[in-house]
């Protein structure tokens, strides 16, 4: 219990358990500590006042308090001596040293220190989702089925070729119907260890899958959904899990022999590959969302039919179906870093839900009513939380509240989006160049070190073409 509390109660900090090189820790006794057991002590055996005079000077040498006292003294939440004991190779062996996950982006957050550096990236359509996959690239997809890697350093976009599956190949003999209307990049996820990267193909319904750093093309999976995918996980490396508008989500193995065959070839050439099994997720007009939880092996699912749904990831069997606090707009789904709560975004909504029971923990307001919340994630104990109007917040999920900025009093920190770019026309914006237009943010991500998020989108209007795609440092 002890333990717990004092992970608890240090989770926020940097701190470093302090050894000495050479001796012992020399333990001290605060003077509030020694007038309290001296007043205690006389009170108990010689019914002495609690007003009375204390001795000058009390030493107990069996003290019930000694182990706390001693915690308290070894050790140190100073930055500046965690960076020193880095230096001097301290951290790895002699000095145990944590810091949280969360501890710049908040020192950064609070001081107003984020900036917008927007990139501009042609008349390309909305931007659907991203991923770190260095500490300078970022990888997003768009509506209109571009895959690209930017180089946050030199500001350069690189645009990936986007796979072709087996059907898509026969269409031109009338075999195969592509999907109505164009979806685009809907997800893209790394595995655990960061050797391979999924995504969509050039044909929504299918998934492709990469080869990371290099992004040579592995396979494309194909014949699991019916329709557009819109979101995948994965379970381990080489297992993950696709959801789609049809209702169904298909279970995918990338094998060691896949990876040898692509790699044996001198030039990229993937493979084709089907799933393991597919099936309907029952009281899901349609899969919008999923994420793995690794602490109970289970698959969360969301459906915009305001439902949330379980999964057992080992047996690919649903488990429950629980109904949302909220009806409209259920879009985006995020689990913390421990696997004990998810963060539904819905429109007018965030909803943080137990894990175990699927039940509504707290439901955060959104600041702005009717902006719609559209992408979700934590960063420790920071939920950040991506609006329909431009807006991107962050809620301290320890002090149940909307973090604090130190340089505005009254003011919760929180970052604005530019206008990006946008196709003007008589239906949406008309000829006024104050339109008071704002982009969604469909997606964000932060990079390793928590000093850099990434944000993009585009116009919430379905019907409109526009897109925004801003680096905050």
């Amino acid at each position: 219990m002890e333990t717990n509390r004092e992970s608890t109660n240090l989770r926020e900090l940097v701190y470093i358990r302090r050894r000495p090189i050479v001796g012992r820790i020399a333990r001290a006794i605060s003077s509030r500590t020694v007038t309290s057991k001296s007043a205690t002590r006389q009170n108990s055996t010689n019914n002495v006042p609690q007003d009375s005079k204390s001795c000058d000077f009390v030493c107990y040498s069996d003290s019930e308090d000694e182990e706390d006292t001693e915690k308290s003294i070894d050790i140190s939440c100073s930055f500046v001596q965690c960076n020193l004991n880095r230096q001097l190779g301290l951290n790895r062996k002699f000095q145990r040293m944590e810091m949280s996950s969360e501890y710049a982006t908040r020192h950064m957050l609070s001081n107003s220190m984020m900036k917008e550096y927007e990139v501009t990236v042609g008349n390309m359509n909305k931007v659907f989702s991203s991923q770190w996959l260095s500490h300078k690239q970022v990888i997003f997809g768009t509506k209109c089925n571009k895959l690209m890697v930017l180089d946050v350093t030199t500001k350069k976009i690189d645009h990936i070729p986007s796979l072709e599956s087996r059907e898509a190949a026969r269409s031109l003999n009338g075999n195969f119907r592509p999907p109505n209307g164009e979806r685009g990049v809907n997800s893209i996820e790394m595995n655990p260890s960061k050797t391979l990267l999924t995504t969509g193909a050039s044909n929504s319904n299918d998934v492709a899958v990469y080869r990371l750093p290099t992004l040579d093309p592995v396979c494309v999976g194909g014949r699991g959904h019916q329709d557009w995918i819109f979101d995948q996980t994965w379970i381990d490396d080489q297992f993950f899990v696709s959801g789609s508008r049809d209702g169904s989500i298909s279970l995918w193995r990338i094998t060691d022999q896949l990876l040898e065959e692509a790699s044996a070839s001198d030039l990229p050439k993937h493979r084709y590959m089907e799933p393991l099994l597919t099936k309907a997720c029952k009281q899901a007009d349609k899969v919008r969302a999923l994420c793995y939880n690794h602490r109970t092996q289970e698959i969360a699912v969301i459906s915009p039919n305001s439902y949330i749904h379980c999964w057992n990831a080992l047996t690919m069997k649903q488990l429950m179906s629980k109904k949302l606090p909220h009806t409209l707009e259920n879009c985006c789904l995020s689990a913390d870093e421990d696997c004990q709560m998810y963060a539904v975004g819905s429109k007018s909504h965030t909803d943080l839900l137990d894990s175990r029971s699927l039940q509504s923990v707290r439901k955060i307001p959104s600041r702005n009513a009717g902006c719609g919340i559209r992408s979700v994630s934590f960063k420790g104990n920071i939920l950040t939380i991506g609006t329909g109007t431009g807006l991107i917040m962050f809620w301290d999920l320890r002090a149940s509240k909307f973090l604090e900025s130190t340089i505005n009093s009254n003011r919760v920190a929180q970052l604005k989006a530019g206008r990006g770019w946008v196709k003007r026309d008589d239906l949406f914006l008309g000829r006024d160049p104050e339109s008071k237009y704002m982009p969604a943010i469909y997606t964000h991500s932060y990079d390793s070190s928590g000093t850099r998020l990434f944000a993009a989108g585009g116009p919430l209007q379905n019907s409109q073409m526009g897109n925004y795609v801003g680096l905050f440092q």
